[in-house]
């Protein structure tokens, strides 16, 4: 099984000193970068739409967002802690093949949603503050891409700093702006009394439930908390069950205030003043100077969507990169799977934007949040079952409390998804606008997610949870090794730097003196690239010379069979051609990668050549 989020996976180390503030500290990381998804730009939409129309009534919905959040969330995270998988690796070694890449899909479909909001979140910002054009600004958020996987490159501990600077940044925004408006306290004390005044409430309640518990955080909370280097006892599982347990809670009830603020202000602006019907981040930041008077709100609300679709863009990343290989168990380059993620949120942006104007991406932006709400029981319901299975979690299994209360909160989810659903359902068949062939679409769609997820909740009953930890490949007895065979054939990629002693030091481990050596080299300058073969510069001069050189050294010791090759143009081409030609055994490589920038446009040399050639690839770091 390979390890969740690899590259930074068990990397912080634990304080194990006495003192039990400096312990918790190094605990203190992972929830806040889940915490930012609770506040990122779809959650703005929604909290506006909420004030504006229904004042402070709505904020007892925030409430019981955030509890069930802070539950599940912890839950989450016990799940990582105490089964050393992600929520998308349970389920990859729990469920059927077909359900498993039906529950990937629907992720997909969470993740591309929340990276939408991310997008319109971010162009609208640029726009407001900088009066860049809205479709540009939807094009300059691709950018954001490699600024994330550049900084994911300084460790999560460096990732985790920044997400906690912007997410200060926010909420120093909209303390000022809550200090501004001056709200009605006693009506917003009233706000937290649970009432819904119509089906348009109901719409933006479960808006707000989608944009606070979102599904894509719980894969990704259960892989974040194994990047710390935790004692594999039950007592150092224990301890970080119940630091990342506060965490949790700290974290959540800071998402908590900045949802809050935002709605408030939205009341105590918008819907005081008879504008009930602000549900756009633009009209919210362009009616904020004239009904306060005041130019320094309207510039910390786009400070702050800045820094939330920033933030956001963050957990989007490492949350893609986490299905992917949990569910399907492919790994792709980390700046390609965010590029296609991106691409795919960009390009209904733009076409809503192109096609009716910018004035409907505050309804964009409330129907992505719905459709997260919608997929969160297909990630609720199996990350309960898992917590509950002694197999999997043993003693940290959740007790039979926690399980009521955990049901409890996922039959709420489901009951207000399953009224909208009747609602929509309701809509369509009277809609006679609609082709029935749309509407007969639509309607399978829904009764097939329906059967789906009465199969997942009852799936246990049927089949009991077996979930292995090397759950990729079946147990089986293999024959006795006859007849082990020696490399006749090895090629060595070199490219004159001093890893090439290494690469040397270990053909010689390797190489008996019988053995045929193939040393290579590929010429990239331009020239090369062009001419490949027919070119005969000083630098494939020196090329050879120095492969000579290599050749020489190697025969000092004794090996007599060498072969020296220079290939031309893409290291990756030119080397699997020289390894399949030369019908080598096995191939030795330095790591090749590249430094910053380079490495996130053309990824490591090695790995891709892997792809190219059948044999094995001995990578020296």
């Amino acid at each position: 099984m390979h390890k969740s989020l690899s590259e930074i996976h068990n990397t912080v180390p634990i304080n194990q000193d006495k003192n039990w503030v400096k312990r918790l500290f190094a605990f203190v990381g992972p929830a806040y970068l889940v915490s930012i998804g609770y506040m990122d730009p779809g959650n703005w939409a929604t909290d506006i739409a909420g004030g504006s129309e229904f004042g402070y009534k709505l904020i007892w919905v925030l409430l019981m967002s955030n509890m069930m959040a802070i539950l599940l969330q912890s839950l989450s995270a016990r799940l990582g802690i105490a089964s050393g998988m992600d929520l998308a690796q349970a389920c990859a070694s729990h469920y059927k093949k077909f359900i498993n890449y039906t529950l990937w899909i629907l992720t997909e479909l969470a993740i591309i949603a929340t990276d939408l909001a991310e997008v319109l979140g971010s162009a609208i910002g640029l726009m407001l503050l900088f009066h860049i054009p809205i479709e540009y600004g939807v094009i300059i958020t691709a950018l954001d891409t490699f600024i994330v996987l550049l900084v994911q490159k300084f460790g999560v501990r460096k990732l985790e700093a920044i997400t906690i600077g912007l997410i200060s940044i926010i909420g120093l925004s909209f303390l000022v702006e809550i200090l501004i408006s001056q709200p009605d306290y006693g009506e917003m004390v009233l706000g937290f009394i649970p009432s819904l005044e119509n089906r348009d409430a109901l719409f933006i309640a479960i808006g707000i439930l989608g944009a606070t518990v979102m599904p894509h955080n719980l894969y990704l909370h259960s892989s974040l908390v194994q990047s710390r280097k935790i004692e594999k006892t039950e007592l150092g599982m224990a301890q970080a069950i119940k630091f990342n347990t506060i965490d949790s809670v700290v974290a959540l009830n800071l998402a908590f205030f900045v949802n809050a603020a935002i709605l408030v202000m939205a009341a105590a602006v918008f819907h005081q003043s008879g504008n009930l019907e602000v549900d756009e981040i633009q009209q919210a930041y362009q009616l904020l100077y004239p009904i306060l008077g005041t130019t320094i709100a309207p510039i910390l609300f786009g400070v702050a969507l800045i820094a939330s679709g920033q933030a956001s863009t963050i957990t989007g990343t490492l949350t893609g990169q986490i299905i992917m290989e949990g569910f399907i168990n492919l790994r792709i380059s980390p700046w390609l799977r965010r590029l296609i993620t991106r691409l795919l949120a960009i390009i209904p942006a733009l076409f809503v934007i192109l096609v009716f104007g910018s004035n409907a991406t505050g309804a964009l932006l409330v129907l992505s949040q719905v459709i997260l709400s919608l997929q969160l029981s297909f990630a609720v319901i199996p990350l309960i079952h898992f917590v509950s299975e002694k197999k999997l979690m043993g003693k940290f299994a959740i007790k039979t409390f926690t399980k009521i209360i955990a049901w409890f909160v996922a039959l709420v989810i489901m009951g207000l998804n399953f009224w909208l659903v009747y609602d929509t359902m309701i809509d369509l068949v009277r809609d006679s606008s609609m082709l029935f062939i749309f509407k007969a679409l639509i309607l399978i769609g829904i009764l097939a997610l329906v059967v789906l997820l009465i199969y997942i909740i009852f799936e246990p009953i049927f089949e009991k949870i077996q979930v292995q930890r090397k759950y990729i490949h079946k147990l089986f007895d293999i024959d006795d090794i006859k007849e082990v065979k020696p490399f006749n054939k090895i090629a060595a990629a070199f490219d004159f730097t001093k890893s090439d002693l290494k690469i040397m030091s270990h053909i010689l481990r390797i190489a008996n003196k019988n053995a045929t050596l193939v040393l290579m080299h590929i010429n990239e300058s331009a020239g090369a690239n062009v001419f490949g073969h027919e070119i005969n510069d000083r630098e494939t001069m020196l090329d050879k010379e120095q492969l000579d050189k290599y050749k020489d050294k190697l025969q000092s010791y004794g090996y007599m069979h060498i072969e020296c090759y220079i290939g031309y143009g893409h290291p990756v081409q030119g080397l699997s051609q020289l390894i399949n030609q030369t019908q080598s055994e096995i191939a030795i490589f330095g790591s090749h990668g590249h430094k910053g920038l380079k490495d996130l446009l053309f990824g490591i040399t090695s790995t891709r050549v892997k792809d190219k050639v059948h044999v094995p690839i001995l990578i020296v770091k």
